[in-house]
């Protein structure tokens, strides 16, 4: 029998599923079709109807393909670039998006109290002494405002029955104390506190949303509907139990100032953040309150989709998944009731004042022995002073999408421990931003502990200098870390420290080029290069970089010298930091180390950089 050649052809076609950009689709649809349509269409110039056929299919081809690798690209945390992508993976990755950071400080507050005798001795009123009550506000002299985080009681006894409150005699009479000046410290915070009502419409809406009109949420206080119930947070909805804290009236409450229960929460709520806005958003559970969920083993006829018919001779049953939204085991969606939100806000870089700047009392509470008559109340509260001794510390701006794109890569192997270097780090910079936010950290052995680390830290000012992390940011960090670290680990939280350098250096300068002006442009790029965000703990500076950043500034021929300084202590009436460091020692192989822990840095790049022309 004859054998049909042609149609043995079309059946082996050649086909090529490697191009991937327009002018390889072109050239191989070209081919393809010379080979197979010759006979039909010969001219496939840019002019014929061939190569219109051509373009578009090329076209097609070409934007498809660019598609397809970007959506394959953008399901990697590493290689995703839109910003809502980023913000996907980077939660998908357990990491929540913080806004601006709160700065903390130790205030010390006194009052004047009038003085009585006890047992031949003067000493400060017991019933005058006051309690300065949580969320009291005080301010700078430039309008910034820091809240009191906790209850300061300033006629609370030690196990002796001393007070813990520091005085001092006030004022004499004839040599017999008429007042006391009495002080004790508390912390405060930069962080705004404000409530929000939502009217709560009566229909069910599962996984219902509301969103807080401030930015840089950092702290849901309360939740509370119209009958009072709470909601409470959870890190995700299908956690059903939360730790609430109460303090502690017993006799060991100078030991244990507080106590903790386990409580069953099925009204609860997440909250999630938007780079985008930077608003915070608070969703609910899904379940319905007024229908019965008590059943351990639900009836899959309940959840059944409705068919018609003789169901006797249907062998399987078909589950309708969104009959299970109204179950209470992702939590409680509210309805027909008002929700009142009171949430702590605000925060950033420049809430970072210095010591004493904190020195005035905007709104203060208070509470009294009731017996005390009020014209001593109102005298004692006239007199009530603040001062913040030490900077307060902790603010930082919200991180970039890139920061937290690093923090992310690390935080999704972390699984909620600390086990490896990478996972304390990631922790360090996941702590919530109501606690404060240090800038820079670094992981060292510690010589000491074969199974102890240590954790050098640092912060900045307002001005974006490095500056010591204050002890109650030291103090809050330690507490988060200690939920996620093995039983057997150590971990000291130690202050990274800071080395301050000078640049001096000498160039040649092309003819045609003034030298000052090429100058300036040197020291402009070495400023940038400085920058304190370009520098980690324990990161050394590349003498090389230095220099071809210097040789690549239009107008330098050569270098004639480059010497690198260590500032220390108090310089043209500059302070620097106290930490002496010999450069000569430290540089080796073109690498200028700094010691474990520390970090460079250029404090005051203007005068610190200086550069001579000839």
């Amino acid at each position: 029998m004859a054998r049909n050649i042609k149609k043995d052809v079309q059946k082996h076609k050649e086909r090529s599923y490697t191009n991937k950009d327009f002018n390889s689709l072109r050239n191989e649809l070209r081919r393809y079709a010379l080979t197979h349509f010759s006979d039909n269409v010969i001219d496939f110039s840019d002019a014929s109807m061939g190569g219109l056929i051509l373009d578009l299919a090329s076209y097609v081809g070409d934007v498809m393909t660019f598609y397809m690798d970007h959506q394959f690209n953008e399901n990697s945390i590493e290689n995703a670039v839109e910003r809502t992508n980023v913000e996907r993976l980077i939660r998908e990755a357990g990491l929540e998006i913080p806004g601006a950071a709160p700065s903390y400080a130790t205030v010390s507050l006194s009052i004047v109290v009038p003085a009585q005798l006890v047992n031949g001795e003067y000493k400060p009123q017991t019933i005058s002494l006051p309690m300065i009550r949580q969320n009291s506000i005080f301010s700078t002299s430039d309008g910034k405002e820091f809240t009191l985080m906790e209850n300061v009681d300033f006629a609370t006894l030690d196990d002796n029955g001393r007070l813990l409150a520091e005085f001092r005699v006030g004022s004499l009479r004839a040599g017999i104390p008429v007042n006391f000046v009495v002080t004790r410290d508390g912390v405060v915070s930069s962080s705004k506190i404000t409530s929000q009502t939502f009217v709560i419409e009566d229909n069910l809406i599962p996984f219902r949303t509301i969103t807080l009109g401030q930015e840089n949420v950092n702290e849901i206080i309360t939740v509370t509907d119209t009958l009072g119930d709470s909601y409470f947070e959870v890190d995700t909805l299908s956690q059903d139990t939360v730790f609430k804290t109460y303090e502690n009236t017993s006799y060991d409450r100078s030991d244990v100032p507080f106590r903790m229960e386990l409580l069953h929460a099925p009204k609860r709520f997440i909250k999630v953040r938007s780079t985008n806005t930077g608003l915070t958003t608070l969703r609910f559970g899904s379940g319905d309150e007024s229908a019965f969920d008590e059943d351990v083993i639900p009836d899959p006829s309940d959840h059944a989709i409705t068919l018609y018919g003789d169901r006797s001779t249907i062998t399987t049953v078909a589950i309708d998944p969104n009959s299970f939204l109204t179950t209470q085991t992702l939590g409680i969606s509210p309805k027909n009731t008002t929700l009142t939100v009171t949430y702590r806000y605000g925060g950033g870089l420049s809430d970072n004042v210095s010591a004493g700047n904190i020195n005035s009392v905007k709104t203060l509470l208070t509470t009294f022995n009731s017996s005390l008559a009020p014209s001593v109340e109102a005298s004692v509260r006239a007199s009530t002073d603040v001062i913040n001794i030490k900077r307060a510390a902790g603010g930082e701006d919200e991180p970039t999408l890139e920061e937290l794109r690093n923090i992310a890569i690390f935080n999704r192997n972390a699984q909620n421990r600390i086990v490896t270097r990478e996972d304390l780090i990631t922790r360090v910079y996941s702590m919530p931003s109501n606690f404060g936010r240090v800038f820079r950290v670094a992981v060292a052995d510690n010589p000491r502990n074969p199974r102890g680390a240590q954790l050098h830290i640092i912060s900045r000012s307002s001005s974006g200098k490095l500056v010591t992390s204050t002890d109650t940011l030291k103090q809050n960090l330690s507490k988060y870390l200690n939920k996620f670290r093995l039983v057997s680990d150590a971990i000291d939280i130690l202050d990274a420290s800071v080395i301050n350098l000078g640049l001096n250096y000498g160039i040649t300068v092309e003819k045609g080029y003034r030298a000052p002006t090429v100058i300036a442009s040197v020291n402009s790029k070495l400023s940038s290069y400085f920058r304190t965000e370009n520098f980690q703990i324990n990161k050394p500076i590349i003498v090389g970089e230095l220099e071809n950043l210097i040789l690549n500034v239009p107008g330098v021929v050569s270098i004639i010298s480059l010497n690198i300084v260590n500032k220390a202590g108090i310089s043209n009436n500059k302070i620097y930091s106290t930490f002496r460091y010999d450069v000569k020692q430290n540089l080796d192989r073109g690498m200028l180390f700094p010691p474990v822990g520390g970090i460079f840095e250029v404090k005051f790049p203007n005068d610190d950089i200086e550069g001579r022309g000839l």
